[in-house]
């Protein structure tokens, strides 16, 4: 059969499949939200030279940055969709700042069209782009059909690829060679190897995570001025537990029974990832016989070697100004991970578990360069947080360390918008 028969074949099956799911996809609470902008019966996408996909509100910042950036030659539309209320939510408020600007930019933001070659096709062709920006992990099949169809060019920016789905798209590699994109920037090499595993291309370069551009050290909190320091005496040996999640509990119990056993006056502050879950730790910590009390109900110092079980929003940022080592949690199951970023920010040492997918854009140097400690299991990670609050490192340090580490990771929102404007007249 041949290449452009064969193309053809898939993209009405796979169309065929779209439109018996959508009746079923209506009932969907979330997809019910701009449904008839998903489908088109709203209105049509309007006209734009450049239109940039972020699938939700993780890669929406991603744009929002490229959109804070880009300087085209001359006047140029952008349209940004997205396939999330959250997502929406921010490149609307993108949109809402770039009006006006000096830089000859304009954009409107939407929903992204369900993925089927037919609806992709009609949207295409009322859009009109000049080129088409997928971010991150985006690879919608009946889309990239619809813009191979139509002599669209597509490029992948701040592009990754776990193994995982690299092993689920090589099931039918023929079928993505034939819809690869022109262009695809990468932000690790094993990322630039799976996009060039997929679609046997040699256009495949690398950039730094557009996500370090976002990234800084904060403003050192003076002691005088925490919000927390009526609650905690000055040199008050504090480390934090953080965003723990349900599915790692029991592995925090036994860090903070260790921690009691063997730093009998550290005071831990305990931050449960869900507020619905402080009465299952009310009921664990009176279980091991460990002195807690809910951070609501702290009206004087707290006492040496208790433990603070944090049931206020808001105050973790004033409370890794003064702690000397904190556990980011997500991390001893495998959940993905939660920020442990925002400590070093702020000037302290983490420490995670094993799992940290969600964060793996980072990179291991990180940890190799000991800027944030990783460990194996709970054991590991109380022998590094005895380790790190066992010396008192100024904070300040902690940031320059980090802040060097950041100076090499930077410039992708740069490289990105050299990239689009390559594909623009």
């Amino acid at each position: 059969m041949p290449q452009s028969l064969k193309l053809k074949t898939a993209s009405f099956v796979y169309n065929l499949g779209w439109k018996a799911a959508l009746p079923f996809l209506h009932r969907n609470e979330r997809l019910r939200e701009g449904f008839d902008r998903r489908t088109l019966n709203h209105s049509l996408p309007p006209q734009a030279d450049v239109w940039i996909q972020a699938a939700s509100a993780g890669e929406a910042k991603l744009a929002t940055k490229i959109m804070d950036k880009i300087s085209p030659d001359k006047p140029t539309k952008f349209l940004l969709t997205t396939n999330t209320s959250q997502g929406l939510a921010e490149l609307e408020q993108t949109v809402y700042r770039l009006t006006p600007n000096s830089r000859k930019v304009s954009a409107k933001a939407t929903y992204f069209p369900f993925d089927m070659p037919s609806l992709a096709t009609k949207a295409l062709k009322a859009v009109n782009p000049k080129v088409v920006v997928l971010l991150e992990t985006e690879i919608w099949p009946g889309f990239l059909m619809a813009c191979k169809k139509l002599g669209i060019k597509v490029i992948f920016i701040n592009a990754r690829m776990t193994t995982k789905s690299l092993a689920g798209y090589m099931s039918c590699p023929s079928f993505f060679r034939k819809i690869s994109p022109e262009e695809v920037l990468a932000i690790s090499p094993d990322d630039a190897n799976r996009f060039k595993t997929l679609f046997e291309m040699d256009k495949v370069s690398l950039m730094p995570n557009i996500k370090f551009d976002s990234t800084a050290t904060a403003e050192t909190i003076p002691y005088t001025s925490n919000p927390l320091s009526c609650i905690f005496r000055p040199k008050t040996p504090f480390i934090i537990l953080g965003s723990v999640r349900k599915e790692e509990e029991s592995q925090v119990l036994n860090i903070a029974v260790a921690l009691k056993k063997e730093r009998p006056k550290t005071v831990i502050g305990l931050f449960p990832r869900h507020m619905h879950r402080i009465e299952s730790w009310k009921k664990m910590l009176t279980d091991k016989e460990l002195p807690w009390t809910l951070r609501s109900e702290v009206t004087s110092t707290v006492p040496f070697g208790h433990i603070v079980l944090w049931d206020i929003f808001g105050e973790m940022i004033p409370a890794f100004a003064l702690a000397r080592a904190a556990f980011i949690g997500g991390s001893l199951a495998p959940l993905g991970g939660q920020n442990f970023m925002e400590p070093l920010a702020n000037g302290v040492t983490p420490v995670i578990g094993p799992f940290w997918s969600n964060f793996a854009w980072i990179g291991n140097e990180i940890f190799e360069n000991n800027i944030a400690r990783q460990a194996g299991d709970w054991k590991g990670v109380l022998q590094e947080l005895l380790k790190i609050s066992k010396r008192t490192v100024k904070p300040e340090k902690v940031k320059k360390e980090f802040e060097t580490f950041l100076k090499d990771m930077r410039g992708g929102t740069k490289m990105a918008c050299e990239a689009i404007k390559r594909y623009l007249p």
